[in-house]
């Protein structure tokens, strides 16, 4: 990751210097850089704690006897939550704290619990009122052939499309890796791991208070109170670590050191997971900010403007692979500014429908989740597993990365039906 971060800095030419170190600083200042060690520090404090254990003991009493059980839950939970946290790595954190544990303790390896866990993070990207939807929708391209109004209803079912391949997913590699479920004698009933685990529940107060504070009816409560400014200083991403630490030390605190200096030993023992997912993260992130120094987005704008004339099918696939390269190094909000609007355009001008190229182009860069080296939910994940997050980098590609181009190609082509 360093060398590849030095490398893409080398394009810069005379310039290399200054902007590998712009893009360093920024990568530094990234709230999903604390936001990521945070949840690595907070998992194994968790898991220390045992709340983590009683958590997934209740879990297993209910889905347990189920065949890949706990990795189909952790599809639909990354589907439920994206419609209303439509951050990646937000998605990744909420789900893959709870879910990636207890996948691991139904003998699921690290890798591939780490990678249904990072392929269902684009999810929230393919349902409506993301910010990535917002900045398509007021385009001054899209705003005089669609509405946000017009694309609320298509792409719930468009999200709902994408939730079903990723359960076919799950099913694939349930079955490739021959994940069975949990042996009879790891499942205890469920009326004795609530007795002994209740309270282990109230770790989702720690996601649903900076949740509620920040969406639906409530969140414009707190904004009425606070104003907007206080209101835009919530950070999903970055108040989930810490409201479910804290929920969580406050539960487990019988099992934790008592003294500063077993705390220091304590966290001393996380230092090989947050240092591997640290500098990996801030290279990705630094590497991202260089190739938008060197207008990598501006130039495949350009590029897309010659492919109209194509056949259909050549274009929507062309458009696609170009949004899909510019949604790896950067965010899906920042791809939606940079080259949306005219992906959007070219897809209509190939006789695709403005509902439909519309949604086709969140389709493409819901990819940026899974699309290794620079997806920080990879690391989010691979962060919670205790894993290299190399070693998704593969099966991301093949499961998730490119059967989503296809899947954003047959909705433009028909062969997926979107209302609208």
């Amino acid at each position: 990751m360093i060398a590849g971060f030095l490398a893409c800095a080398a394009f810069g030419g005379t310039d290399a210097v200054q902007i590998a170190w712009h893009g360093l600083v920024e990568a530094l200042q990234e709230e999903v850089t604390f936001a990521t060690l945070a949840f690595v520090v907070m998992s194994y404090l968790l898991s220390i704690s045992g709340v983590m254990d009683r958590l997934i003991g209740i879990l297993s009493s209910v889905f347990g006897r189920f065949r890949g059980g706990s990795a189909y839950v952790s599809t639909l939970a990354s589907g439920l939550f994206g419609t209303v946290a439509h951050a990646g790595s937000a998605i990744t954190a909420t789900v893959g704290s709870v879910t990636i544990p207890w996948m691991q303790r139904s003998k699921v390896s690290g890798p591939v619990a780490a990678t249904i866990v990072a392929g269902n993070a684009g999810m929230g990207i393919t349902f409506p009122l993301s910010s990535s939807f917002f900045i398509l929708t007021t385009s001054a391209t899209v705003t005089p052939l669609l509405s946000a109004d017009d694309l609320v209803m298509p792409l719930f079912a468009v999200g709902a499309w994408c939730l079903v391949y990723r359960l076919i997913v799950v099913t694939i590699l349930i079955r490739k890796h021959d994940i069975q479920p949990m042996a009879s004698e790891d499942i205890q009933p469920l009326r004795h791991t609530l007795a002994n685990g209740w309270s282990s529940l109230l770790i989702f107060a720690g996601i649903v208070v900076p949740v509620l504070a920040t969406i639906g009816p409530t969140g414009r409560f707190v904004t009425e109170r606070v104003g907007e400014d206080g209101a835009d200083a919530i950070s999903l991403i970055t108040w989930l670590p810490v409201c479910v630490l804290v929920a969580g030390l406050l539960i487990g605190r019988k099992a934790l050191p008592r003294r500063a200096r077993d705390w220091w030993s304590l966290l001393g023992e996380t230092s090989n997971r947050v240092g591997v997912v640290g500098v990996t993260m801030v290279a990705a992130f630094a590497a991202s900010n260089v190739l938008g120094s060197l207008n990598l987005p501006a130039e495949l704008t350009e590029l897309l403007g010659h492919v109209a004339s194509l056949p259909k099918i050549i274009v929507v696939a062309l458009v696609g692979i170009l949004v899909m390269l510019v949604a790896a190094p950067l965010t899906s909000t920042a791809t939606m500014a940079a080259i949306g609007p005219v992906a959007f355009a070219t897809l209509v001008s190939a006789g695709v429908s403005p509902t439909i190229a519309a949604a086709c182009v969140l389709v493409f860069a819901s990819t940026e989740g899974a699309s290794p080296p620079g997806a920080p939910p990879i690391y989010v994940a691979a962060g919670i597993a205790g894993i290299d997050p190399g070693k998704t980098f593969r099966p991301l590609i093949l499961y998730y990365t490119i059967p989503v181009l296809f899947v954003g190609v047959f909705m433009a082509l028909g062969y997926i039906p979107i209302p609208g």
